[in-house]
C-alpha cells in the first residue's frame, strides 16, 4: 500500500506538472481560448498541440513546447518544480532527517546552477554566495519571500513522513526558512502536511483540514485555505469559486502563495477525488499551473496511489525525468519512488 502511494504521489507530481507547464503564466481566459479552439475544455490530460491562431496564444505555441504536448511527451522535462523534490530526497540521503537550514544552503550552492533557481530561490542564492547565513538570506534584498518557491519544495517532506504530519511540516520549515518567511514559509509547511496527512486518509477534504493545523490560524494562508475550501462546499461549479477567490485574493502576483494556494485547495475540493478532473481545474485556473498542478497530482497520488493514475498518462513519461540537480538528470522516477519509501520506512521505524 505505502509502495504504491509512494509512486503514485512521484508520478503524480510529474504528470500534473508536465500537464499544466506549457500554459504556465496565461489567464484562465487564454487558457479557455486555446482549450476550446482545441476540443477538450475542460482538459482529458496531457494538453494537446494546435495549428490554429488564437488570441493572445503565441504563434510558436506548439513548436516552443514541444516535449510537454501530448504526442510529443518522451519523458518528463526539467522544470524546477521537480527538480525541489529531487533535491529534498538528497539532502536527506546526504544529512539525515536531522538536517539544518544551512545543510539545504549548502545543497543548493553544490548541486543547482543559478540560473535554474528563480524569484525567492535565486535571492536567496544570490545571498549564499555574498556569505549570508540563514535567516538573514531569506529576506536581503528579497522581494519574493512570500511567493510560491517554497511551497513547490514541499512534496518531499511529506512522501518521507507518511501521516507523521507535524515532523513533515517541521522539515518543510527548515527548508523554507533558507528563501521565505511568513506566509512564503506557512505554504510549504502547509502542503508538507497536507501530502503526509493524504497517507493516512482517505478524503482529500480531511487531509486539507489537517495540513491545515499546522500552519498559525491567524495567517493569512489560513484564511486562504479556510474560505476557499467553505466556498468550494457552497458554490456547485469551480469556476464560481474561482470568482470569489479573485474578488479577494486577486491583487496579488500571479506567483505569490495565497492565490495559488487558493488554487491548489479549489482544485481538490471540486475534483471530488478524482486525478484527470482535479489536475484539469487547477490548469484552467490559470496563474501558477506548473505548480499548482503538480501538488494537486501529488497530493492525490499519495491520497489514492498509482493505480488511480490512468496508465495513458504514465507511459508517455517512459519512467525517466530531466533535471537540473547534479547527478540526476535522466534518473529512473521509479527509482526515486524507491529510494523515497526506504527513507519513509527508516521514519515510520523510530
Amino acid at each position: 500500500m505505502l509502495k504504491d502511494r509512494v509512486a503514485g504521489a512521484w508520478l503524480g507530481r510529474c504528470i500534473g506538472c508536465l500537464i499544466g507547464k506549457p500554459v504556465e503564466g496565461f489567464d484562465r481566459g487564454l487558457i479557455e481560448r486555446y482549450l476550446k479552439a482545441a476540443g477538450e475544455y475542460p482538459p482529458r490530460g496531457y494538453l494537446p498541440a494546435l495549428d490554429k491562431v488564437v488570441e493572445g496564444l503565441p504563434s510558436d505555441f506548439s513548436e516552443s513546447r514541444r516535449g510537454m504536448l501530448r504526442g510529443s511527451i518522451d519523458c518528463m522535462p526539467r522544470d524546477d518544480d521537480i527538480d525541489y523534490t529531487i533535491l529534498n530526497l538528497h539532502v536527506l540521503e546526504t544529512y539525515g532527517f536531522d538536517f539544518t537550514t544551512e545543510d539545504v544552503g549548502l545543497e543548493w550552492l553544490s548541486h543547482l546552477p543559478y540560473k535554474a533557481t528563480y524569484t525567492a530561490e535565486r535571492a536567496a542564492y544570490r545571498n549564499l554566495v555574498l556569505g549570508l547565513k540563514p535567516p538573514e538570506t531569506a529576506v536581503y534584498m528579497n522581494p519574493y519571500r512570500e511567493w510560491i518557491g517554497a511551497q513547490i519544495r514541499a512534496d518531499l517532506w511529506g512522501y518521507v513522513a507518511p501521516g507523521l504530519v507535524e515532523y513533515a511540516a517541521s522539515m518543510a520549515y527548515r527548508d523554507a526558512a533558507l528563501s521565505h518567511v511568513k506566509n512564503g514559509v506557512y505554504g510549504e509547511m502547509f502542503i508538507a502536511a497536507t501530502v503526509s496527512a493524504a497517507f493516512a486518509v482517505d478524503d482529500v477534504e480531511e487531509a486539507l483540514k489537517i495540513g491545515l493545523t499546522e500552519i498559525p490560524s491567524s495567517s493569512r494562508l489560513a484564511e486562504v485555505v479556510e474560505n476557499t475550501m467553505k466556498w468550494s462546499k457552497a458554490d456547485g461549479y469551480w469556476g464560481e469559486t474561482w470568482e470569489r477567490v479573485m474578488e479577494v485574493y486577486g491583487r496579488y502576483h500571479r506567483v505569490h502563495v495565497l492565490n495559488n494556494a487558493a488554487m491548489v485547495v479549489l482544485s481538490l475540493m471540486h475534483g471530488g477525488g478524482d486525478f484527470v478532473k482535479s489536475v484539469g481545474i487547477s490548469v484552467m485556473c490559470g496563474l501558477d499551473t506548473d505548480c499548482n498542478c503538480a501538488t494537486v497530482g501529488s497530493i492525490l497520488g499519495a491520497l489514492k496511489g498509482l493505480k488511480s493514475i490512468p496508465d495513458r498518462l504514465v507511459k508517455p513519461l517512459n519512467d525517466r525525468v530531466r533535471s537540473m540537480v547534479a547527478g540526476f538528470d535522466g534518473s529512473s522516477i521509479t527509482e526515486l519512488a524507491r529510494r523515497t519509501l526506504k527513507l519513509a520506512i527508516k521514519k515510520l521505524s523510530t
